[in-house]
């Protein structure tokens, strides 16, 4: 079992360092453009995964119909939208409001899939709010000036809780690989046009080391510690691994801090804590309540 911590402390490590690596790779090519090269490395790796474990499953008209608005919607925008967030936002606020997305899938359950809304939740709601408060106004709290940079990623953030309630559905009738693989599909489809309508001017670095650093993250982030996630998730207790997943934020700190020399800040930290606060105390209810009615 401590391996399995390990494990899932390494993944976390690499999704949270994901917000700063995005940083660096949005000032050497252009948002769309980067999207889609990232998506073509993820299909081109899901593709050798599917080809080795033989299990994807063909889609009826209806779950096709899902895939087409994943891909759209939970693949393409989802990281389009993340890279041009990050071209002005700060990643270490990216990745807190991003933080905030079990939060939002909640109330999106409650709307869509009929779960109930708890007490815990809205307090939890509350909670993260203040510290999303307290890290945008960065301690000023007589002013709002919002990047708009942020409000993008707020897009990724509302897209990211619209995938995870549209997986949730499919997953019922079709396994997460096949899932996975043709929303990725989708998503790579739908980009290419539009990096020849958005991208104006299209930016593409020709340095080997930037090439190096997008593939690797497309690989490591979307292929590898995704699967290394998934096989060590069944070894722990989930309501654990959840809250070593809110580690995120702080993990964007330290490498923003040690990659781009940006200072970690009081209020940052505070507004941290809160947020992470928040969504653990919005999320315990709901897997409690899970685990009862397993029980019954």
């Amino acid at each position: 079992m401590l391996k399995a911590y390990l494990w899932l402390t390494v993944c976390v490590v690499v999704w949270g360092s994901n917000f700063v690596f995005g940083k660096i790779l949005v000032q050497d090519f252009s948002p769309t453009l980067l999207t889609s090269l990232r998506l073509f490395f993820i299909v081109f790796v899901l593709t050798g995964i599917a080809l080795s474990k033989k299990h994807v499953k063909r889609l009826n008209k209806n779950d096709l119909l899902a895939i087409l608005f994943l891909g759209i919607i939970g693949v393409f925008v989802n990281q389009w939208s993340f890279f041009v967030g990050l071209q002005t936002a700060d990643p270490t606020t990216s990745a807190l409001i991003l933080a905030t997305t079990p939060i939002l899938t909640g109330f999106l359950a409650a709307i869509f899939l009929k779960e109930k809304i708890t007490i815990r939740t809205l307090l939890g709601s509350v909670v993260a709010i203040i510290g999303i408060y307290l890290v945008v106004t960065k301690g000023d709290l007589t002013s709002i000036n919002i990047d708009k940079g942020l409000i993008w990623i707020v897009v990724t953030m509302i897209t990211f809780a619209i995938m995870i309630i549209i997986t949730r559905v499919l997953s019922q009738r079709v396994d997460p690989l096949s899932i996975t693989f043709y929303s990725n599909i989708v998503g790579f489809i739908v980009s290419i046009p539009f990096v020849f309508i958005i991208d104006r001017p299209m930016r593409i670095s020709v340095a080997i080391p930037d090439w190096a650093l997008l593939i690797g993250t497309a690989v490591i982030v979307h292929g590898i510690a995704t699967l290394i996630w998934n096989n060590n998730i069944r070894h722990v207790d989930a309501s654990k691994a959840s809250i070593l997943s809110n580690l995120e934020p702080f993990v964007a700190m330290i490498v923003g801090l040690l990659l781009l020399s940006k200072p970690v800040t009081g209020i940052e930290l505070v507004g941290s804590v809160f947020i992470v606060g928040g969504v653990i105390l919005s999320s315990y209810q709901r897997k409690k309540r899970q685990l009862v009615k397993n029980s019954e």
